[in-house]
């Protein structure tokens, strides 16, 4: 039997291989075609694994995007640690806008379930407008959410930073079109075609660090909605909802009003590999009280500027 290697074959990419390639190629086609680009970076996971590759597209040389999160108020604080850090020891410009600075300008109120999640778009398409951004990077991957699977890789918002999901733009042959008018922006997807398990997998093969909450850990939590959520200032827990100490882990990270935890003892990398392949649950499906407002809560979100 022969052993030979055929010529193809080695040449031939590993699927993670081939999306970072497409990721960076969307990086690099993004500084090339816009003048003001930011990458959204929040200290989750998918904003860790975007920055990374950020780094990678253009080392040895500095990222030439500055960083913008959009800070609820309401943020884990081991995520806020680990985002501080991490830019730190890039030399990073951070913006940061704050919904707490709205709420006590009276431009935004406090809503009655305690959430701020919905209340990121106002900051969100202010901070854009302000810096005159006309890229912005997010870390949205199709497999999410179904509004997120409408999205193209490069998407265009108007001068009032919303989506018409008509006016989406081929994409074929990963040719991308960044054509916008003056006040319009585009959302920038370059994790669009990874899944979770991809992100996961891609984070081990590069020894990439997270925030420690990712992984199973003792936490003070309480029942509400079928999640399991963090007390806090934010309006949790109320009467008939009682806090206890159970192991857990985050799949992804937001507003701790509306982010739940799900039970695990998945304390390492290989160990959440293993709990994602054999999850039938997206992770904002399983997580997210915020997308379980309405059928169409986040591509509501969406059109009036939210990412």
């Amino acid at each position: 039997m022969s052993t030979t290697t055929s010529p193809t074959s080695a040449f031939t990419l590993s699927h993670l291989d081939a999306l970072e390639s497409e990721a960076v190629h969307i990086f690099r086609e993004v500084a090339g075609e816009f003048e003001r680009p930011v990458i959204l970076f929040s200290g989750g996971k998918d904003s860790i694994v975007m920055l990374h590759l950020a780094l990678k597209a253009f080392a040895p040389a500095a990222i030439p995007f500055s960083l913008l999160h959009v800070d609820t108020g309401h943020n884990f604080p081991e995520v806020l640690e680990y985002r501080d850090r991490v830019v730190a020891a890039h030399g990073l410009r951070l913006h940061v806008a704050s919904v707490q600075d709205y709420i006590d300008r009276g431009v935004l109120r406090e809503r009655p379930d305690g959430t701020r999640n919905p209340l990121q778009t106002v900051p969100l398409t202010e901070a854009i407008q302000h810096h005159r951004f006309d890229a912005v990077f997010g870390g949205g991957r199709r497999d999410e959410e179904k509004a997120r699977a409408k999205e193209r890789v490069f998407s265009l918002r108007d001068e009032f930073s919303q989506w018409d999901p008509r006016r989406q733009r081929p994409e074929l042959w990963n040719l991308y079109n960044g054509r916008h008018a003056p006040g319009e922006h585009v959302r920038v997807f370059p994790l669009s075609n990874w899944t979770e398990l991809d992100v996961w997998q891609y984070i081990a093969r590069e020894q990439i660090e997270l925030p420690s909450i990712y992984f199973a850990h003792q936490r003070e939590v309480f029942l509400r909605g079928g999640m399991w959520l963090t007390a806090g200032e934010w309006g949790g827990p109320k009467d008939g909802e009682t806090v206890e100490k159970r192991q857990v882990r985050y799949r992804t990270v937001g507003d701790m009003s509306c982010t739940g935890a799900v039970d695990s003892d998945a304390d390492s990398i290989e160990k959440v590999i293993a709990e994602i392949a054999a999850s039938r649950l997206t992770e904002r499906g399983a997580t997210r009280a915020d997308d379980k407002l309405s059928e169409a809560a986040m591509e509501d979100r969406k059109r009036e500027g939210y990412f």
